[in-house]
């Protein structure tokens, strides 16, 4: 007697379900997400068992190189038009709406005022090649610094500051960014690191 073959069948699964759960996620972590600023330079910052959290909000980072050299991030755009027309009126400076807009496009602050108007009259590109050597000056003589933050808080009562200095950055260099903090009354000031494990016996 002969036996019956049964006849095969594809097996077929239905993916809608998975593709959709896939785009709820890949939206999820889009919306979520924090991007961290582009920067000038690169810094790897010391370690430290710290776990305090810098706020994401209203920010005012320091960026501090082995260099010396001094850069200004700030967050939010409408704090940035505001400040830019502070320094304009200390130097006796008036900026162009396009200058205004390059300004609150580009992420760092980092020239001296002087040049700040031709800076910003460059492409993004060549604004990014000025920054690597560029820096705010903050010698006793010319403490441009001191004035940026100044505007910074004038502007943003809410402003936390956050100190980001690179572990090769000489503590001299540090000190100076510190004690011009504290020449203005800003004596709370957040240090970024990276979290390293608790030592043994903690």
């Amino acid at each position: 007697m002969s036996k019956v073959k049964t006849k095969k069948h594809s097996v077929w699964i239905d993916m809608t379900a998975m593709s959709d759960v896939t785009v709820l996620l890949l939206t999820f972590f889009m919306l979520t997400s924090t991007f961290i600023p582009k920067e000038p330079v690169q810094v790897i910052t010391p370690q430290s068992v710290s776990e305090i959290k810098i706020p994401e909000a209203n920010i005012l980072t320091v960026l501090v190189t082995p260099k010396g050299q001094i850069f200004l991030n700030l967050d939010r755009p409408s704090d940035k038009r505001e400040v830019l027309e502070l320094i304009g009126k200390d130097y006796g400076i008036t900026f162009t709406n396009n200058q205004i807009a390059s300004f609150i496009n580009q992420t760092t602050i980092g020239v001296p005022v002087a040049s700040l108007p031709k800076f910003l009259d460059l492409s993004m590109d060549e604004q990014d090649d000025v920054l690597k050597t560029g820096g705010i000056p903050i010698d006793s003589t010319n403490n441009q610094f001191k004035r940026w933050v100044e505007h910074a808080r004038d502007v943003n009562e809410n402003l936390t500051i956050a100190v980001k200095a690179d572990q090769e950055t000489p503590y001299p260099l540090v000190r100076q960014v510190m004690s011009t903090l504290q020449d203005i009354k800003e004596n709370r000031f957040n240090l970024v690191t990276n979290l390293k494990g608790m030592p043994e016996g903690f």
